[in-house]
């Protein structure tokens, strides 16, 4: 089934339809730039919508903030109690699986997708409760913000100077049958800031010089229409191949260089983002050295391979493990075989002298693989 277009929201009518005439359950996200876009009410919206078409719609759990207009349009949509988790002489609510599974409503209403559960739930993620719920056959309708995406996450630190912990993968948007962009104006965004409409009063100010500047919300607002964007290339994509029509003409294929070093988380998720915009298969390549056997490898190096790899499967990557003397052979190798397109290489961090004596991994790619376009990711600071 299509997505809908960037920023548009379809009617009750067509996701009834949709529910009607597919077995499977269903998975609708909410992308918003940031908090107070109006996520959580037109998922609530679409709720009273659908069920006075009939259809059987709980809130899983919602979070309205203290918000007037959000705490009205639950009005009086069932909920199902949360799970009490205590913790520390604390009582924490989450979202009871069990129970909506029990219950097994046609549709439910999920929020705060990249919420961390407290500790001992039986998913340590809500996401994963998500894909639970749609694995029992039950459909989703669920929010996030775009800097909780885990390809996302270098680039809204950067623009933002927020490095934001809680994450979803990418791969979760791929099981989506329609991602929404909840959008408004940046300065209709500032207004209803001012208003109080999202955060209490102590923290407006702050809000409004930092997070909640113009530049960065301009940014986040972006990149959410560009997520949305790929997205629908996506499913494009995916419906030239459902239905025989001809695929590009030359496939790209795309290579991240992945080593030991804990700071190639960023040309990791840079691999993946670009890959999702071509629509490509891609590699996660670790070259194993003489000096990184197993035997010989120092266990810091060792604990920050098995991070790089885990991050890599997780954003969707075939990770490919190449034994070499050295680690430009091992990838031009690998390059060459498998007709990759595209390259990402991680900024070295060797001395002039190094590259000097020990010679430039990346001037020995261009010079045996010259059609492949490389880029170079930044170290971090």
């Amino acid at each position: 089934m299509p997505m809908a277009p960037a920023g548009a929201r379809r009617s009750p009518d067509a996701i009834l339809a949709e529910l009607q005439q597919d077995a499977r359950a269903r998975l609708r996200v909410y992308v918003g730039a940031a908090p107070g876009v109006g996520k959580t009410y037109s998922m609530l919206l679409d709720g009273h919508g659908l069920r006075a078409k009939g259809v059987d719609v709980v809130i899983g759990i919602v979070e309205t903030y203290d918000r007037s207009d959000t705490k009205a349009q639950v009005g009086d949509l069932e909920v199902v109690p949360r799970r009490q988790v205590a913790y520390r002489g604390v009582t924490l609510e989450e979202l009871d699986v069990d129970a909506i599974i029990t219950r097994h409503p046609q549709m439910c209403i999920v929020d705060e997708l990249a919420h961390t559960n407290a500790p001992g739930s039986p998913r340590a993620k809500r996401y994963q409760d998500v894909l639970a719920l749609l694995d029992a056959g039950i459909s989703v309708m669920t929010a996030v913000n775009i800097q909780h995406l885990e390809t996302l996450n270098d680039a809204v630190a950067r623009a933002t100077g927020v490095r934001v912990r809680e994450t979803v993968p990418d791969t979760f948007l791929e099981r989506a049958d329609d991602v929404i962009n909840v959008d408004v104006t940046v300065d209709e965004l500032r207004t209803r800031m001012r208003e109080g409409r999202i955060y209490r009063p102590d923290k407006i100010e702050h809000a409004l010089t930092h997070f909640f500047r113009k530049g960065n919300l301009s940014t986040l607002r972006e990149l959410a229409l560009r997520l949305v964007a790929d997205e629908v290339s996506d499913q494009a994509a995916d419906y030239r191949a459902r239905e025989g029509l001809e695929p590009p003409l030359i496939p790209e294929r795309v290579m991240v260089c992945m080593s030991s070093n804990p700071a190639g988380a960023r040309v990791i998720r840079t691999g993946a983002r670009i890959a999702g915009r071509l629509g490509s298969r891609w590699y996660a390549v670790y070259v194993e050295t003489p000096a990184e056997k197993p035997a010989h490898i120092r266990s810091r190096d060792a604990e920050g391979l098995q991070q790089n790899i885990r991050l890599a499967e997780s954003l969707g990557a075939t990770v490919v493990r190449v034994t070499a003397t050295k680690a430009a052979d091992g990838l031009i190798a690998f390059a060459q075989r498998e007709g990759v397109t595209h390259v990402i290489f991680g900024q070295t961090a060797r001395s002039r002298w190094e590259l000097l004596w020990y010679g430039s991994i990346l001037n020995r790619f261009l010079s045996a693989v010259p059609d492949a376009t490389v880029q170079v990711v930044p170290q971090d600071r």
